[in-house]
């Protein structure tokens, strides 16, 4: 048996263990190159490439936020001003000086000088009466008069001659006392017989009738002819200068009323034209039935456009701010326990706290004493996506807080 031997593999060619491992090494410190490439421009950047990066960053956000716009409406220019608190209340006028002219004597009315409506002077004649009964009893006692004296006179010379018989012990004491007595006597009665004559002088001149004071007459109740009794009424006159409004104020609110305070009301027939006035007294009790007390106003009234019986109603102002920043209530927000205002500055809403002082609730205004200066645009329309540091841009100029004014009365 012939034994063939198979022809053998052929052989392998030898390992490259070097080839092989270079490879992976020559990418690895590539990588490495790349990395440290990369690290190198990624280090720290100059400052001015940081502030241009926050400032895009700053630009980018301001972009995405929303930017709301403010109705004029919705925003107020705050006005300085005094507020004031007020007291409404409504009475009639009266004259502060009135005088019903009265005849002091009888007599009759022989002619008046003057009308109703006329101005009089202080002392201007008003009417005269008949002096025939006066002159009459004028001369009656200016003869008692001189009777009397006639007798002083006498006891006089008497008393003379009785002194000189008592020194030469003619007569007695008891005589001399006497005629003494009598001089006493008759001077006594020339005292009262000069008082009866001025007395009829007084009457005589009494039938002249004056006014007592300067004024408008308001009433004439006498003609010429008229029969006049003492202390029966001719004129009355009323002084137009000074007048007195007598208002009638609730008892709870007269803790509030404070004589000096200002007081404005206006009367049918001058719609357009409010007057003024100060308290000047205090009733201090109650009207009965009201439950009201009657305040007194001097109200000066030098044009006598006033007249007295003129219905007036107004205010009393019972409390009044110093001039400063005057702020509505619907401005005002709360921040927890404080007191705050949303300002409009740079395009932005800023949270100011502020410190409120007199509050006027009928004009819905309040005083700021301290966080607010006159100026100032506050929001005052209440927008719920609108907060501090919400992005806001003005249609319109913010309209101006209108100052309230003292309140007028309404017509009627």
């Amino acid at each position: 048996m012939k034994l063939e031997t198979l022809p053998g593999a052929p052989a392998l060619p030898p390992l490259k263990t070097k080839t092989r491992w270079r490879a992976p090494a020559l990418g690895a410190l590539a990588v490495a190159a790349g990395a440290g490439a990369w690290f190198a421009l990624a280090g720290p950047k100059p400052a001015a490439a940081n502030a241009e990066a926050n400032a895009k960053a700053s630009a980018k956000a301001a972009k995405a936020a929303p930017v709301y716009e403010l109705a004029r409406a919705d925003v107020a220019a705050i006005a300085a001003g005094a507020l004031s608190v007020h007291l409404p209340l409504s009475g009639s006028l009266a004259p502060l000086t009135q005088a019903t002219v009265k005849s002091k004597v009888s007599g009759q009315v022989l002619e008046t000088t003057v009308q109703e409506g006329m101005n009089v002077a202080a002392g201007q004649v008003l009417a005269r009466l008949d002096q025939a009964d006066q002159q009459a009893r004028l001369a009656q006692q200016q003869a008692a008069l001189d009777e009397a004296t006639a007798r002083l006179s006498m006891a006089t010379k008497n008393n003379a001659n009785s002194q000189a018989l008592l020194a030469q012990k003619y007569i007695s004491q008891n005589a001399y006392d006497t005629t003494e007595n009598s001089v006493a006597l008759a001077r006594a009665s020339v005292r009262a017989a000069q008082a009866q004559v001025d007395l009829a002088r007084i009457a005589l001149n009494d039938t002249v009738i004056r006014a007592p004071l300067a004024g408008v007459v308001s009433k004439r109740h006498v003609q010429a002819g008229d029969k006049l009794a003492p202390d029966m009424a001719v004129f009355s006159i009323v002084n137009l200068h000074q007048l007195t409004l007598e208002a009638q104020v609730p008892a709870s609110d007269i803790p509030r009323v404070k004589i000096g305070q200002e007081v404005s009301f206006r009367v049918d027939g001058y719609p357009s034209r409010t007057f003024v006035g100060k308290v000047a007294r205090i009733n201090p009790t109650t009207e009965t039935g009201s439950r009201a007390m009657l305040v007194y106003i001097s109200v000066d009234n030098a044009d006598s456009a006033l007249r007295g019986g003129m219905f007036a109603k107004g205010s009393i102002t019972t409390h009044k701010s110093a001039v400063g920043p005057l702020l509505p209530f619907a401005a005002l927000r709360k921040d927890q326990e404080r007191d705050v205002v949303y300002l409009v500055e740079g395009g932005k809403v800023v949270a100011r706290p502020v410190t409120l002082g007199l509050r006027n609730e009928d004009e819905g205004m309040v005083e700021v004493t301290a966080g607010l200066e006159h100026g100032a645009r506050v929001i005052t329309a209440r927008l719920d996506a609108v907060k501090p540091g919400s992005q806001v841009k003005l249609i319109e100029p913010a309209a101006t807080v209108a100052v309230p004014a003292a309140p007028a009365a309404p017509k009627g």
